[in-house]
This record gives structure tokens, sequence and C-alpha cells, in this order.
């Protein structure tokens, strides 16, 4: 691919990403709140470039991570044939497509920059770009999740420590896909908020703290662990927008590498994931399910009561979107978006825990 730029391109390249800024700087170890979902985001792109000094270095990488990205975005979203395409582009063309940048990490060191980088694209160009391709790429997505992965070592449980089913959790980089789901940093604040046995011992107020702290619809627990030839156990039940997960299977890579079998049960459960959300999606665009919004009162003795409540009103299968009305301190009123018939949106309450049902004019939710 044509990468070179003389050096007053590569300037006007980098201050024109400033002034309009295009760049900006986070940390991921500092990051808090919602992790970035976008379709037309990569997140994780890592550059590592040298030249006569730093800011030459720096301002090569900030046009080589979003050649990168480009590609990978391509991956993700497109076909072998369009990446074979995009390695043949030259680096001009791809330019254009930028919507900015965010520096996750980066180090700078005489004649060196090494980054990893959040890259955004313009939604309508990447669109046409993919459309006069035959690619149709939509920009709708599934509900958020976030996995804490649970291994069962010889040590006992780990949530937080290195180990082969965290990391392919991370491997899977499934942020921005048409069903996110969102791997904990894993920082201090993480490990203050949950521990492993927290985590097993089902602490709902602290799950719901860690729903809070990534903003996502459920939290799922993935046990995990090794079979002895090579392979892993994979375990995950629970209740999601997208209905009830249920996985118990051992997977095992051919090269007997316990990372790679690893790897293999996070992809299988994210392509179900998603072929549920593309089945339902086509199935609403069919008005074969219908969405209806409720007004619902929900009563509580407290605030982590009402955290526990909300939490599993978010994780019930049927359930598009809750907003609140009002909110005192024995009760809420929130509108209620369910899909599909309420017969079975009532059914799936029960499973979670709760029961939705109608007194009078007046919808109501609470505990079983």
């Amino acid at each position: 691919m044509g990468t070179t730029l003389k050096r007053p391109l590569l300037l006007l390249l980098a201050g024109l990403l400033c002034l309009t800024g295009a760049i900006v700087a986070t940390s991921v170890a500092n990051a808090a709140g919602p992790v970035e979902t976008s379709v037309f985001a990569v997140q994780g792109v890592d550059v590592d470039v040298t030249d006569k000094d730093a800011a030459t270095a720096k301002d090569k990488a900030l046009v080589e991570v979003q050649v990168k990205a480009f590609r990978q975005l391509a991956e993700r979203l497109g076909t072998p044939e369009l990446v074979s395409e995009i390695e043949t582009m030259e680096t001009k063309d791809i330019l254009p497509f930028l919507r900015s940048l965010s520096i996750e990490q980066e180090s700078i060191s005489p004649g060196r920059y090494q980054g990893k980088l959040t890259v955004r694209f313009l939604p309508d160009r990447i669109k046409s770009f993919y459309g006069a391709r035959g690619i149709k790429v939509t920009s709708v997505q599934g509900p958020a999740f976030l996995v804490l992965p649970m291994w069962k070592s010889a040590n006992g449980l780990q949530l937080w420590e290195d180990n082969p089913w965290r990391q392919a959790w991370i491997n899977l980089r499934a942020e921005q896909s048409q069903v996110p789901i969102i791997v904990p940093l894993g920082d201090l604040d993480d490990s203050e908020i949950i521990s492993a046995q927290d985590v097993l011992s089902g602490d709902e107020v602290k799950l719901e703290a860690m729903r809070r702290r990534y903003d996502v619809r459920a939290v799922l627990i993935a046990y995990a662990e090794a079979d002895g030839n090579g392979g892993i156990r994979a375990t995950m039940n629970g209740n999601t927008p997208l209905g009830k997960i249920t996985f118990d299977k051992v997977y095992r890579d051919e090269s007997g590498d316990l990372l790679a079998s690893a790897q293999l049960a996070t992809k299988r459960f994210h392509m179900v994931m998603v072929e549920k959300f593309r089945s339902d999606a086509s199935r609403m665009a069919a008005g074969e399910v219908r969405r209806e919004t409720l007004s619902v009162a929900v009563p509580f003795s407290g605030p982590s009561d009402w955290n526990r409540v909300r939490s599993q009103i978010l994780s019930t299968p049927g359930v598009v979107g809750l907003d609140v009305s009002s909110l005192a301190g024995d009760g809420a009123v929130v509108k209620l978006t369910v899909s599909g018939d309420l017969f079975t949106v009532q059914e799936s309450f029960k499973a979670s825990g709760l029961q939705l049902f109608q007194t009078g004019d007046a919808w109501v939710i609470q505990p079983i």
C-alpha cells in the first residue's frame, strides 16, 4: 500500500486534525463510564514508528494508524475482496474517511513514537464506499453486554488476574460489533468494586455497580476451566435482552493451545448472539414483532433495592428500553418499552424473578 508522504503533508494533516479537535488524548488506565461501541470506530490500534525525531515519528504514526484502522474496519464489516482492494489504495485516498482520533496510550522517546489509538470514521462516507461495492453496512446495534470472565484454576477462581479465559475475551475485540461485548478494564476501580468471591456469591449490589460503571444493559458471568487435554470447558447462564443464554460445552483447538481453545469459545458465543440479534431485527422489520411502551410503577424499599430491580428489568428478555419518568424514595414510574406479545414478556419477567401485572389501568413491576 502506498504510505509514503512528504514531511510538509504530514505536518499539515496533523495540524488540521488538532485544529478541528479530531485528536483527543485519553488514558485507558483512567477510563470510566461507557465504552465506545460505534460500528464505525476501531479501538486499540497499535502503532510503533521511528524517525529522526519524536515529533516526526508521531506525525507519521497519526497517518499510519488511520490506514491500519481502515483495513481492520474492512476485516470486520466488509469482505476479503474489499480488504484486498484496500491494501492497494493510496494513503491519500483513505485519509478523507477520518472522523476523529483518540489517543488511548502513548510513549514518546527520542526518534520513536509508540501508541494505541481509537480511530473513528465518517459513517456516511463508509456506507457509501462499501455500498458502491455491494456491501450494506448498518449502524443498528444490539444491546451492549459486560462479560465478567471467571477462570477456574488450581489456585481458585480468578477474575482480574492474567489467564487464557480473560485474554480470549479481550482478544475478541467485540466492542464495536453488531452486538457489543465489553470486557472490564480490570483497573483499580474495578477490583475495588467487585471480587471473584462477590461474583461467585451473586452480590447484586456490586454487579449493578459494574453495570452502571460501563453503562450496559446486562452483566453476564462466563466461567471456564481447562479440560486437561488442551481444551476448555466454558459455561454461561443468564438472562439478557436477547433472550436466555445457556452455554456448557468443551472447546478444543486443533493446536491444543489453551488460549486458542478459549478464543474458539468466545467467538462461538459472540456468533450466537449476533445471529440472534439479526434474526430479531429481521422479524421486527417484517412486522412480525411489535413494540409497545407501557407506563409502569416500580415500588422499592430503598436505593439498593431500586438498583437491583432495575438491573433485573434491563436484563429481562424482550425489554428494549427503560426510561425513568419520576423517582422517589420508595418507588419510581418508568416508561418500559418491550418487544413481542405481552404474555411472553410477562413470562420472561417471571424467569427474572419479577412480575409484570396490570391493576386497573396501571402496570406494576415487583419481585415475585
